[in-house]
């Protein structure tokens, strides 16, 4: 939890500094109160002036109404410190979480960094709005009420000390028993998430299969676990509030009883005195017994916050795999050249790919085929440090990419995902959504890497146009129309690579072929890395890959691979008829 203090401005400190002094002076104003009304009841019971009496009321109530004002002031400026932690915590948390690579992403998983990005934080920001003053306020009042109770009474001081002790007894064994479960309650909340999520991503599948009972069921063993786990902390913590009443109500009492002993045992003239020294010791018991309450508040919140404070610690301190490189000056020719390849997942023992070498020229079109999972995602995902090489080289520009700081590599890659997303806006804000050094790509820009990808003739016949609203992940569009904008939205960038991540799997034949035709005559320049399942999408590449389970079984165009390359073969003859291949 101390680590991220560390996050607070100078003006935060500064707020805490005031705030210190200002709860100092609301406990002095409270602390005030007990002997201004011993001064009253001595008054009272002597026939003072009322004059005096009234004065004496006033101070009181100058007193309270201090307090009150001091205590708005300091809520405010504990409020400011509260949310601008919280924000600031956001704020770096997804600055870490953009950084990380995909094997720190499945480390915490999806439903674990959205958890920890909210409600973790949520919990830091109520432990320091709430116990911020708390923490302060609770050990100054106590010590305060004690130093000044010490020389009353013995009898009343031994009192108050076995009821505070008793209540720190029982506060330390419910906190044993309870924070344990505040660390699983968090990581039942991640699963709850999960659940959501996937219900929410997958609802069609979930339909489509008649599904809904079985999720209703596991959605509803997740809530039960989590209902159970909040039940048991509820429960135990439910047992504080009774008890502290108890303590109170039974130190009252206590002192009221001992007061009376004290007093029927006091000479007559010290009668009075040892009256009024039980009204003020009674309101400073109080007071002290109040303190304590405040800290067990703390130890309530404390609990949960410090497991939220851990895992957010954990993202804060985690080192992303893929590194910035020292940054390096590229030819800006678009080469992309593999030296003896070959890479294994993070924990894995099997390599996916293995000794994988080739050269991809400027202008020249890469393709890669080979069976589902035998690495052709995993190989071209190396080019923009999705993934960083286990063993060999990735070079482009004849630079290796390690060298290249991410913003730089980034730059020079136009990347389509195997999964086409789009993000809330509308068409224009998607397609001008990479920069282009540090600028928004221009109207003309996106116009041409529309019709490049063929997504104006369906963009041109909405009312809008390019401002038609898309909505989270491209939902009202469909799927060729979602890779088809996913597409232009990487041309727009006008980059040196172009990397196709099966881009064309939901085009029709025809748009397909117009859509490699006009990159092949709109982007010369450009080197394209296409990964593909149809032979009919690759056909024309100056140079295909052919992969089998991670190692490269075959290389060269199409007419050659179908001569020497009997996987290429067999791929082919199954899609294409003779006269196709012909």
């Amino acid at each position: 939890m101390l680590k991220l203090l560390k996050y607070l401005t100078k003006k935060e400190w500064l707020y805490c500094a005031i705030s210190v002094v200002l709860i100092a002076g609301t406990v002095y104003l409270e602390l005030e109160l007990p002997s201004y009304m011993s001064d009253i009841t001595t008054l009272l019971t002597t026939g003072g002036a009322v004059k005096e009496i009234v004065i004496k009321g006033l101070i009181m109530l100058a007193c309270a109404l201090g307090s009150a004002a001091l205590s708005v002031i300091i809520g405010y400026f504990v409020a400011k410190v509260a949310a601008g932690l919280s924000a600031r915590l956001r704020a770096i948390i997804f600055s870490k979480v953009q950084s990380f690579s995909n094997a720190e992403i499945r480390k915490f998983s999806t439903a674990s960094l959205i958890t920890r990005t909210t409600n973790d934080v949520t919990q830091i920001q109520n432990l320091v709005s709430f116990g911020m003053q708390s923490m302060i306020r609770a050990p100054i009042m106590a010590v305060w009420a004690i130093v000044i109770i010490l020389g009353k009474s013995w009898e009343w001081s031994v009192l108050t000390a076995s009821a505070v002790g008793l209540l720190m007894i029982v506060i330390l064994t419910l906190v044993l028993f309870v924070m344990p479960k505040f660390k699983k309650l968090q990581t039942q909340t991640d699963s709850i998430n999960r659940i959501m999520r996937e219900n929410l991503t997958g609802v069609r599948v979930v339909r489509a299969y008649n599904a809904e009972e079985f999720e209703e069921k596991r959605f509803g063993q997740a809530n039960e676990d989590l209902t159970k786990t909040h039940l048991f902390t509820s429960r135990f913590m439910v047992v504080l509030n009774p008890f502290m009443n108890l303590m109170m109500s039974g130190l009252s009492l206590g002192i009221y009883w001992l007061g009376a002993i004290i007093i029927q045992n006091a000479n007559v003239s010290l009668k009075l005195t040892a009256f009024s020294d039980m009204v003020v010791f009674m309101s400073y018991a109080m007071q002290v017994v109040m303190a304590f309450i405040l800290l067990t508040m703390i130890f309530i919140m404390l609990p949960r916050a410090t497991v939220s404070a851990k895992r957010i610690n954990e993202i804060i301190g985690t080192k992303s795999a893929i590194l910035d490189g020292e940054g390096a000056e590229p030819i800006s020719t678009g080469e992309v050249e593999f030296k003896n390849v070959s890479f294994k997942y993070p924990d894995a023992d099997e390599y996916v790919l293995q000794d994988i070498s080739f050269k991809a020229e400027r202008g020249q079109t890469v393709a890669f085929i080979g069976s589902t999972g035998s690495g052709k995602s995993t190989l071209i995902n190396l080019v923009p440090r999705i993934y960083d090489a286990t063993e060999g080289e990735v070079l482009v520009d004849g630079v290796t990419v390690k060298d290249y700081k991410l913003s730089q590599i980034n730059g020079m890659v136009g990347d389509v995902p195997q999964k086409a997303f789009l993000f809330s806006g509308t068409i224009k804000s998607n397609l001008q959504y990479g920069e282009i050094k540090g600028e928004k790509a221009s109207e003309e820009s996106y116009v041409r890497a529309a019709k490049i990808a063929q997504a104006s003739s369906f963009i041109e016949k909405k009312e809008d146009k390019y401002d038609s609203e898309i909505t989270q992940g491209g939902t009202n569009v469909s799927g060729g129309q979602k890779q088809r904008l996913a597409i232009a939205r990487a041309i727009a960038r006008n980059p040196e690579i172009m990397i196709f991540d099966d881009s064309f799997s939901a085009l029709d034949f025809k748009t397909d072929k117009r859509l490699r035709q006009a990159i092949k005559r709109e982007l010369k320049s450009t080197t394209n890395l296409i990964v593909a399942q149809r032979i009919g999408t690759i056909k024309d590449a100056d140079l295909i890959i052919v992969l089998d389970n991670g190692k490269m079984v075959g290389k060269g165009k199409h007419e050659e691979l179908m001569k020497k390359c009997s996987v290429y073969r067999e791929i082919a003859t199954s899609q294409l008829s003779k006269e196709e291949l012909a």
